[in-house]
């Protein structure tokens, strides 16, 4: 299945400020997207696609988030598994248990623009250190559609690119590949579009298209079949409001 990046973050000042009779209000729900089966894969399957999105801190009375500026907060990823009996083009290397990541995301607001950064450590299939940098506009057609369109790059260290696209010495005797040792830094980067439409006050279904183009080592491995990767996802979700 396609790497599921970043995903579940957070966007609010939380360490900037008290909490003192505050509402952090988010997105939670659950949908599908449909994209590689693994990065670098030319062939498509689904995939689970678990949302946190959207947070927003806010003063009861106010009409919209408390501040703009910098914030510091939690950033989580997950990578799904790979099995080598799913498809042909892996036969004969080692299988991939799915891989959590935990780390920290510094982002910028200024009005409808956000930038951030992004850097986490993995645990379970891989161990390496990931992470994204990039920046998102926010308009609002109407008072039930909001879009975002943004550009992102992902990065990541040699431990993480030799997990996902590299051919080990004990694995190229194995394969049709010669062994292959990519090395880190960036190793995709991406477009993509968003769209959050409010069916009531509290359930919303969201939704957004991205193409990402796999670059650098990652990109010159043998197991990739194709650099470009387009996807596309559809969810519903529940709003929830946590007061502080």
């Amino acid at each position: 299945m396609r790497h599921l990046v970043a995903l579940l973050m957070m966007s609010t000042p939380l360490a900037a400020q008290g909490l003192d009779g505050y509402v952090l209000s988010a997105d939670i729900g659950i949908g599908a997207e449909y994209g590689p089966a693994y990065p670098g894969a030319s062939d498509s399957e689904a995939s689970p696609w678990f949302i946190l999105r959207n947070g927003q801190l806010t003063r009861p009375g106010a009409a919209g988030p408390t501040t703009d500026g910098f914030s510091v907060l939690p950033s989580f990823g997950y990578v799904s598994g790979r099995d080598q009996d799913d498809h042909e083009s892996l036969a004969g290397t080692d299988d991939i248990d799915a891989a959590g990541e935990v780390g920290l995301r510094l982002s910028y607001d200024l009005g409808q623009t956000k930038s951030y950064v992004a850097l986490r450590k993995g645990f379970g299939g891989h161990s390496g250190v990931t992470g994204e940098f990039g920046a998102k506009y926010r308009f609002d057609p109407s008072d039930r559609l909001t879009l975002w369109t943004g550009a992102e790059a992902r990065f990541a260290d040699s431990d993480f690119t030799r997990t996902y696209f590299g051919i080990s010495d004990t694995e190229a005797p194995n394969t049709a590949y010669s062994a292959y040792t990519p090395g880190g830094g960036i190793y995709a980067a991406s477009l993509g579009v968003e769209a959050r439409y409010a069916v009531s006050p509290s359930i919303a279904l969201l939704g957004g298209v991205e193409y990402t183009r796999l670059l650098g080592d990652a990109s010159d491995s043998p197991l990739v079949q194709s650099r470009g990767e387009p996807s596309v996802k559809l969810g519903v979700v529940r709003r929830f409001d946590f007061r502080f």
